[in-house]
């Protein structure tokens, strides 16, 4: 799943890692460039500043709030905090592929749980707890699936685990969310000790290259997570786009109606040659092609030789499957049009 390892070619359609074609808001571009008046200053409490935004935006209490480099970054920090060598942590065999690498990272061990056609299977995850288990981590919405669990399963799980158990929520994706079974993890995080949700001005907010992520949990966790944490982990043009981003609600509302009609459009053109597309319910889809991996991997040079980039995951069960982030409706078009002559 690396990124390309140089730069596209001008016109090249981008549709491997799961970004806003849509950008940030402008007010974010012009607020991220006046902060380059303050170039010279380190963007004291940027932490502070960003959470009580963060707080005022999704009604939630700042004291449980903290920021860091992307989420990446905060999960990082979660398990350098919470595993030691011979702990566990358990997760969806098919989600997030990057959550083994928390585990090695720290001396513990990665256990993978069976899921039902890349949907996590919540008695699967239950099923591997022991005596061992100090983590449970899973995205919801997952990715690169693009499926997610219902808030019900969701706290379900959580009623399994013993208080020595921490759950990690990583919503990445929430604000695609349309389905009224999705239930954000923010209440579950306020009436628990041990559930912390992860998220993200990358994905909808359209500032990806910025690197801007926070967290929400019990203050005892949101502490130790901050001190393990560089001094400013948030570069003033972030501080100052992200807090910019978060005042324009309406682009935000934008990017998310867009995103649902193109995606429902490109499915329809992709369910209509052949592939099966799991259902999404972020700004990606992730689609297998009947031909097995020949053909996907065949898909992918094809694509690839006409200027469009998405993302074949080449290991395990996903070797027969593309995924396609959800780009503009003229972008989107291009690819069925590409794949309609390949399959054809």
């Amino acid at each position: 799943m690396a990124a390309p390892a140089h730069p596209p070619a001008p016109g090249t359609i981008r549709i491997d890692s799961n970004e806003s074609v849509y950008g940030p808001t402008a007010t974010a571009r012009e607020a991220a460039v006046a902060s380059m008046n303050d170039a010279e200053r380190y963007p004291l409490d940027g932490p502070r500043v960003l959470g009580d935004a963060i707080a005022r935006r999704f009604d939630l209490d700042p004291a449980r709030i903290t920021c860091g480099s992307g989420s990446d970054d905060l999960l990082a920090r979660l398990a350098r905090v919470f595993l030691r060598a011979g702990d566990e942590l358990v997760y969806p065999v098919h989600g997030y592929q990057k959550i083994p690498n928390y585990a090695h990272a720290n001396d513990a061990t990665p256990v993978p749980a069976d899921d039902r056609e890349f949907t996590a299977d919540i008695d699967a995850i239950i099923d591997r707890l022991n005596d061992r288990t100090r983590m449970v981590m899973l995205a919801n919405p997952d990715n690169p699936t693009g499926t997610f669990v219902t808030g019900k399963e969701i706290r379900r799980l959580h009623a399994a685990l013993p208080p020595s158990v921490l759950l990690v929520l990583d919503s990445a994706y929430a604000e695609y969310v349309d389905t009224p079974e999705y239930e954000l993890p923010d209440r579950l995080v306020e009436e628990s000790d041990n559930v912390v949700m992860t998220r993200t001005f990358s994905k909808v907010f359209g500032l990806a290259g910025m690197r801007i992520g926070w967290l929400y949990g019990p203050p005892r966790i949101i502490d130790l997570v901050t001190r393990v944490g560089i001094t400013f982990p948030l570069s003033a043009p972030s501080l100052a786009a992200s807090l910019a981003a978060l005042e324009d609600e309406e682009h935000t509302r934008f990017v998310v109606r867009e995103n649902a009609a193109v995606r429902e459009a490109f499915v329809s053109r992709l369910s209509a040659l052949g592939l099966t597309v799991f259902p999404s319910q972020t700004n990606f889809v992730l689609a297998r092609f009947a031909g097995g991996a020949e053909q996907a991997r065949g898909a992918q040079e094809w694509l690839e030789s006409n200027g469009v980039l998405p993302r074949r995951l080449a290991a395990g069960d996903f070797a027969d499957c593309i995924r396609f982030t959800i780009g503009s409706a003229a972008e989107m078009t291009r690819t069925a049009e590409l794949l309609t002559g390949f399959l054809s």
